[in-house]
């Protein structure tokens, strides 16, 4: 067909475009990928020891602090949220202490919403950027947003402008490194769905601010969410190393 085709084009070269004019013939469409490949690629969506190492451990560390606040005595549990609190005056005695054992409890338990929102963004940005990235990422906010917010608070109360109570109150969960999660994996979509998730967060978070129940959580969340969006080019370039 080549050699007929080509012999064609050299004794009549007007015979060239009536030939680019006829229609190609189109292939066999590509067939769908098996339902083996579908379930893959959902259960990419979950967290798995090998996948999303860090992800599925810190998971499970939340189950079992869910499960002591669901069935241990309600005294001790009290006592254990208190000593976790990260609150000035804690910050101030034993700061590495409260910051990390704060993030080891859900506020709600295992029925908050929060769990599952968590269980996938990390998911997802653990299988983007690998364990320690992702780790670092919602440590550092936590962190950040926690200290953030308290600091001010002990400058207020040493100038006078809030009573000494303010040094002590309950504050413990994963609110912040959440929100700088969701920062940083905003950076690693299609500008569309980007867009729409942190316009969907602004107003959640302004809503928030207005409302202003709990000042501290209310501006910590802003804060962490804006340290998960600075994160956008160290782990755009991580990704993209880890792609390849």
């Amino acid at each position: 067909m080549h050699q007929r085709t080509d012999r064609a084009v050299r004794e009549n070269p007007f015979a060239a475009p009536l030939l680019d004019a006829i229609p190609c013939q189109p292939g066999p469409a590509a067939p769908p990928p098996p339902p083996a490949r579908r379930a893959r690629r959902w259960l990419r969506l979950l967290p798995t020891p090998t996948g999303t190492p860090f992800t599925f451990g810190y998971l499970l560390v939340l189950v079992a602090t869910s499960l002591f606040m669901e069935f241990a005595d309600p005294a001790t549990v009290a006592a254990a949220l208190r000593e976790s609190s990260t609150d000035v005056a804690h910050l101030g005695e034993t700061p590495l202490l409260v910051l990390a054992a704060s993030a080891l409890w859900v506020v709600g338990g295992l029925t908050s919403p929060v769990v599952f929102v968590l269980a996938l963004v990390l998911t997802a940005l653990e299988r983007r950027i690998g364990g320690w990235r992702t780790a670092a990422v919602f440590v550092l906010g936590h962190v950040v947003a926690t200290l953030a917010t308290e600091i001010p608070v002990g400058i207020s109360v040493v100038a006078g402008h809030l009573p000494e109570s303010s040094l002590h109150r309950l504050d413990y969960g994963i609110s912040f490194g959440l929100m700088a999660s969701v920062g940083a994996l905003t950076g690693l979509f299609t500008p569309l769905v980007r867009t729409l998730v942190l316009g969907g967060l602004g107003v959640m978070l302004v809503i928030d601010l207005v409302d202003l129940s709990s000042p501290l959580t209310d501006w910590g969340h802003p804060l962490a969410l804006l340290f998960g969006i600075a994160c956008w080019p160290l782990l755009r370039r991580a990704g993209a190393v880890r792609r390849r």
